[in-house]
């Protein structure tokens, strides 16, 4: 008879809700939980070393970026042994939920965070909002948040017309708005693509002493799934609990988008649909001559033969 597969090797492809929260309760264990927070949200937690990942997930994001279907936060348990507590939504709901705010206060009575060295939240987008706005129950934590909103009240963020179902949402009450939630943290990382104005617009509200705003242009918004693409989300939560996380850090990190195919199209189309014939030109031939691509090709050959029509200089054609 052969062994059953490790707990983190096991998918969970197919289930719906019920039956994922219930296959994760063996993932959990002894040690740890599945807690329902009502009829939209979870709790899991994993307990092993004393550095806890407070991670923002949605069933949706998961369904899209692990092939298992596992939040992104047992990644780390596997690799690094951290413990981990993983709030899950059913749905964009920004976790403006009583039940999530009176879990957090459990655990806050409970000392539940006292119990690690180390805290650290991270989230993306509605996620990245809670990551930053939970953050406020444990002082002394470090944050990551990815494109994240400030607040929907629309008497703040009136311009954000993207969430206009989210209107009727109380983000005036508890663990409310976002910024002001992290003057307990040790600091957060808000990491956004300035191209998208109105991540951008919520960045901003974010500016506090301990935050460093890192712009990642031409990522998109879709952070998570490019920063995991590229091989770089789980070492930007390495280097925040090793403490090595900085703006410098960061920069060398976000070199992996030079092999990025996603991001080298959108710097190419941006070039496009600027006219810049020349810059096409060179911007291509140097992503030919590592990542070969129709794309790319096209897109010298018609800014040659744009160019050639219009008298303009150009740089040495090095491939056909």
């Amino acid at each position: 008879m052969q062994d059953s597969p490790p707990p983190f090797d096991t998918s969970f492809n197919g289930l719906d809700w019920v039956s994922w929260l219930r296959a994760a309760e063996e993932v959990a264990g002894d040690d740890g939980y599945v807690e329902r927070l009502g009829p939209r949200h979870a709790a899991i937690f994993v307990e092993e070393k004393p550095t806890l990942l407070v991670s923002f997930e949605s069933r949706q994001s998961i369904l899209g970026l692990s092939q298992t279907e596992h939040p992104l936060g047992w990644s780390m348990v596997k690799a690094l042994g951290w413990s981990h507590l993983c709030l899950l939504c059913d749905g964009e709901t920004w976790f403006r939920d009583r039940t999530v705010y009176g879990y957090f206060d459990r655990l806050v009575d409970d000392g539940f965070f006292d119990e690690f060295e180390q805290v650290i939240f991270y989230g993306e987008g509605a996620c990245g909002y809670a990551a930053a706005a939970f953050s406020v129950a444990a002082p002394g934590a470090k944050v990551v948040a990815l494109r994240p909103q400030a607040t929907l009240d629309p008497r703040i963020t009136e311009w954000d017309d993207r969430y206009a179902e989210m209107r009727r949402v109380a983000f005036d009450d508890r663990y409310g708005y976002a910024p002001d939630m992290l003057d307990a943290a040790e600091h957060a990382f808000v990491l956004y693509d300035p191209e998208i104005a109105l991540d951008a617009m919520h960045a901003a509200l974010f500016t506090r002493h301990n935050v460093t705003k890192f712009r990642v242009r031409f990522l998109g918004s879709r952070l998570e799934q490019a920063l995991t693409e590229m091989d770089v989300l789980l070492r930007i939560l390495a280097q925040v609990s090793s403490g090595k996380l900085n703006r410098l850090s960061l920069a060398r990190l976000f070199r992996a988008r030079r092999g990025h195919v996603p991001y080298l199209k959108r710097v190419l189309a941006r070039l496009e649909r600027e006219n810049r014939l020349y810059l096409v030109a060179l911007w291509s031939q140097a992503v030919m001559r590592e990542i070969p691509g129709p794309r790319f090709r096209r897109a010298m050959r018609t800014a040659f033969a744009a160019a050639d029509t219009k008298d303009l200089p150009m740089p040495p054609r090095e491939i056909d």
